[in-house]
This record gives C-alpha cells, structure tokens and sequence, in this order.
C-alpha cells in the first residue's frame, strides 16, 4: 500500500537537509515536521539526552516516536540514523533515471536519508491507511558515522523495551545482516627532540621518523589494511596523522590516529598488540647522537562489539518472511563493519540490518536505486504485518 510518489518526496526532501554528525537538529525538525502531518501526535515523539551525556560537539539528541498499537502484540523497534559523512555536505539530491543522484562533486547521503525516508513512509502508511499494527518505535539516532554514539547512548527504557529490532542501513532490500565485527579506535602520541634541522639534526629526535618506522613495520608484518591469518580475519588503517611546525626543524610531536577491526575478540587483540608493539619498538630505534630515544603513549578504546545472531532468531524469521513476501530471495549475511546494530545487540536488544537501496556510500558515486527503496518500504509493512503473528 506504499504510495510510490510520496515515498519518493520524503527521499528527496530529507536528502536534501545538512545534518553531519553532531549536527542533525535541522535533520529532527524536518522528520518531525513529516511524522506530525503523516498523523503522529506531539506527545508520541520526543528527543533524548544523548548529546548532553556525550558532551560538546552535539547539538541534539536522538529522535524517538513511540507509536501507540492498534493490536496487542509486542512492540517493535525500527531505526535509521540521520547523520551523513562530511563528503554529503551540500549534497543537491537529483533523479536520473532509476537512481537519485548527486549533483556535484559531493556524497548522497543515501546512507542513512534513505532509511530515515522509509520509516516515515511506514509510518504514514500505516497511519492514514488505518493498517493494524503492534506498538512501534521509531528511533532515528544521531552521529552513527563517527562513533554510533547515538545509539551507544539510548536507553532501552526510553524505547518502551521493544524485544526486538529492525535497522535501516544496508543496500539491497533482501539483504538481512546477522553479524557484524568488533572494532577498536587507537591513538599514538609521538615525543621526540626539537632541534635546527640545518644546524643540529643530529641532537633531535624526530617524532616522524618514529611514526614512519611504526606503520612500515605494521605494514611488512601484514597488519595494515586487509589482514589474513590463516582463518582469522580483520582490517586496520591509520585515519589521520598531524604534527610537526616547520620544514627547518626535527619534529618533536605527533599524533596518529586509526581503527582495527575484526570478528574475533582474540584476533582483534592480536592486531592491536602488533600496532602497539610496532610503535614501542619504533620510539626506541630513533636515537639522537646523546643516545636519547623518542617516547610514545598508545591507548585505545572499544567502539563497538561483534556480534552473530542465529537464522532462528524472531527478528531474523520476521524480516525473512518479509522480504519473500516482496518476491525476493532473502539473503542473510555478516559484515565487514560496524553498525548501529551492534550497540542494539550488546544491550541485549536483538536486531538486524536491513537494505534501503543506497549504494557506493561514502562515496562521491553514491546513489539510491529507487525501485530498491520502494521495495524496501513494502518490506517494513510486511515486517509489521508479521510481527502481529
């Protein structure tokens, strides 16, 4: 009962508000102006603390709507993020043919606007079409993209305690994601010795040089980018690298930044110790000519965990019945990243990801296949349908 024009208006008009992560309160005001006039009461929608519990750099909170029921049965959970790369900034949302584009040089921002777009377009259906539904919660989480901090932050009671959950944030709309990897951000603080390049390289210690010897040292040992060891799997990249002042003088500070990424806790700790050691090793191969070496401070911290739900599970069953019920073959996978759905799961809320049509995210070649989407947006009534039985 999808009206395909109207999904395709709320696409297009979230696509084209700013909102990078941090900054999504223009995000708030557009899908709450669009819930209010699908039919959705004032008082079921309200937005969180998270970003006061996160401190500066946030705006706003996370959006949640709680839908009442119109049959008993328990409530639901569906979630999109509202936070787009910085890539999307200025995005101009374009159709061309059977996709909407970007105009541009920019990102889309498909990932997430089109999941967002879906569960207004659910919503709105299931409202004005007087469709029964169980109660339904609508969680549109902010900052996903730099730290799924929005839903790290949520709590489960502000939820209404759905038993499970439906994430919008994947590309085909018969992809089911059931797992997803642990990852871990790390940051090494390089100390070495000033000194006049020119004059007396020889006295100073260059903090550069440190960080140069680090990462080849990770790189030859097989550490960095896609690694493989035997059956053990995981990823690692360096982020961003900042230090130094002027070209005539030994860099005495800098700081590197990365992640490491893996679906074994074990492996993942593996790599880390690599990286750690790496640079250990490095900060003290870097001696000046009174036999002094640099200094390092490695630290990391956990941004998400693993996770691997089972083919038995009800949401799982639910979204496979779903997306046969579309005339597609449902295809449950595990992912190479992090997602909101891992914070879901680690809360003991069990959820899957679902496909919305986006496409190449965080790219300038990103794109929403339409069709894809309005298949999508069937998927989620057929999701609510059979979360009645």
């Amino acid at each position: 009962m999808t009206n395909k024009d109207t999904a395709l208006t709320h696409l297009l008009d979230l696509l084209a508000v700013e909102g990078l992560g941090g900054r999504e309160s223009k995000v708030v005001d557009a899908i709450k102006k669009k819930l209010i006039s699908a039919g959705c009461k004032k008082s079921w929608i309200t937005t969180d603390d998270a970003h006061k519990r996160l401190g500066d750099g946030f705006e706003i909170g996370n959006l949640i709507v709680k839908m009442p029921g119109t049959a008993k049965a328990p409530r639901i959970l569906f979630s999109a993020h509202m936070d787009t790369v910085p890539l999307c900034k200025g995005a101009e949302p374009i159709v061309k043919g059977n996709r909407i584009v970007a105009k541009g040089k920019t990102g889309l921002g498909g990932d997430d606007r089109s999941g967002c777009a879906a569960m207004v377009t659910m919503a709105e259906t299931l409202l004005r079409n007087k469709i029964p539904h169980p109660p339904i919660t609508l969680l549109f989480p902010i900052a996903e993209e730099n730290g799924l901090h929005g839903s790290r932050m949520v709590r489960a009671k502000d939820l209404g305690n759905p038993p499970m959950g439906f994430n919008l944030d994947g590309q085909c709309p018969n992809e089911i994601v059931i797992g997803a990897m642990s990852a871990v951000r790390w940051r090494a603080e390089i100390t070495g010795r000033s000194s006049h390049a020119g004059l007396e390289p020889h006295k100073g210690i260059s903090a550069g040089l440190i960080a140069s010897k680090a990462m080849a040292a990770i790189a030859e040992k097989g550490y960095f980018g896609r690694i493989v060891r035997g059956n053990r799997k995981g990823t690692s990249n360096v982020g961003a690298m900042n230090g130094g002042e002027a070209s005539n003088q030994v860099m005495d500070h800098v700081v590197l930044s990365g992640e490491c990424r893996s679906h074994s806790p074990a492996f993942l700790e593996r790599i880390i110790k690599v990286h750690k050691t790496s640079f250990e090793q490095a900060a003290k191969s870097v001696v000046n000519d009174a036999g002094k070496c640099g200094k390092v401070k490695f630290s990391t911290v956990s941004d998400y965990r693993a996770f691997k739900l089972k083919k038995s599970e009800p949401c799982v069953k639910i979204a496979s019945r779903a997306v046969e019920a579309v005339g597609l073959k449902p295809n449950p996978l595990v992912m190479d990243a992090g997602l909101d759905a891992n914070n879901f799961n680690e809360k003991g809320l069990p959820t899957v990801t679902l496909g919305t049509g986006t496409h190449h995210f965080h790219t300038v070649d990103e794109y929403v296949d339409i069709k894809e989407y309005l298949t999508a947006c069937n998927v989620l009534l057929n999701i609510v349908k059979n979360s009645l039985n």
